[in-house]
């Protein structure tokens, strides 16, 4: 099990922007073993994927972020990022990374049932 620490997070206007990590514990697996993605949710909603990177390099992002939003990693810190952009208040929630094991195939990587180990969250707003 990865122990997953998100940071980053905080108030910015509308406009602004944002970059979260995401550190992971040194476990059994070596960190490229895992697929990664970024979750979000907002009180009263669902969680919603963001943005996700499959252990291959694949990345893939929700629409509601494209061209806003970038997702990366440094797998010698193990470490997740997520750069985020042209912030708008539709965009605030609570941030979570999550963590699934082996490669995700296309159609699950942003869906929160794939992944198995989740970090407390860092909540962003955005303000208009």
């Amino acid at each position: 099990q990865l122990e997953l620490v998100e940071s980053g997070g905080g108030s910015v206007q509308a406009g602004g922007s944002l970059r979260l990590s995401c550190t992971a514990s040194r476990g059994t697996y070596a960190y490229d073993y895992f697929s990664m993605a970024w979750f979000r949710q907002a009180p009263g909603k669902e969680r919603e994927g963001v943005a996700a990177i499959t252990n291959t390099g694949t990345i893939t992002y929700a629409d509601s972020v494209k061209d806003r939003f970038t997702i990366s990693q440094d797998n010698a810190k193990f470490t997740l990022f997520l750069q985020m952009d042209s912030l708008k208040p539709e965009d605030t929630a609570r941030y979570y990374c999550a963590a699934g094991y082996g490669y995700c195939s296309e159609g699950y990587c942003l869906k929160s049932d794939w992944y198995k180990d989740w970090g407390q969250g860092t909540q962003v707003t955005v303000s208009s």
